[in-house]
C-alpha cells in the first residue's frame, strides 16, 4: 500500500468534490456545523481554486487515489479551509502530513501564522492540530436569534 500527501493538481477536481460532500455531510449532524455549512458554500469548481495563487490545495492518497484533501488559504494568516480524510483511510497519518506540508507551504509564502477550525466535540479535528502543536487561542459562542 503506497500512502502519499502531495500538491492537489486540476484533474483530482472530482474526487475532490466527492470528499469534499463527504465532508459536508459528515457535519450536518455536528454541533456547530449547520453554522459552519452555512457560513462555508462548497468549493465548486476544484480545478479553478487548485489553479489560484491564493490557495494551496493538498491531497492524501492511497496507491494513487485521492482519500484525503486540505485546502489551504494564503494571506497574512494561513488558514485551514477545510481538511478532511475518508474515514476508512485514517489512522495512516494523512492528515497529520497533510497539515505538516500545508506549515512548510505557509512558511515558504511568508505566512506568519496559521489557524483552522475545529467544530465543539471534533475531537480528532482538535488532536490533529494538537499534534502539530496548533493550540486554541479563542473560542466562538454563538446562538440564532
Amino acid at each position: 500500500m503506497d500512502v502519499a500527501v502531495r500538491p492537489a493538481h486540476t484533474h483530482d477536481a472530482a474526487a475532490l468534490a466527492e470528499l469534499e460532500r463527504a465532508a459536508r455531510h459528515a457535519l450536518v449532524d455536528h454541533r456547530g456545523g449547520p453554522q459552519l455549512l452555512a457560513e462555508h458554500p462548497p468549493v465548486g469548481d476544484w480545478a479553478a481554486l487548485c489553479r489560484r495563487p491564493d490557495r494551496h490545495v493538498l491531497v492524501g492518497t492511497i496507491d494513487e487515489v485521492v482519500v484525503a484533501y486540505l485546502e489551504l488559504a494564503i494571506g497574512t494568516t494561513a488558514v485551514v479551509e477545510q481538511v478532511y480524510v475518508d474515514p476508512e483511510a485514517r489512522e495512516l497519518g494523512l492528515g497529520d502530513d497533510m497539515l505538516a506540508m500545508a506549515i512548510a507551504a505557509a512558511r515558504q509564502r511568508g505566512c506568519v501564522a496559521l489557524e483552522g477550525t475545529a467544530l465543539p466535540g471534533d475531537r480528532l479535528t482538535k488532536n490533529l492540530y494538537e499534534r502539530a502543536a496548533i493550540t486554541t487561542r479563542k473560542l466562538t459562542v454563538w446562538t440564532a436569534l
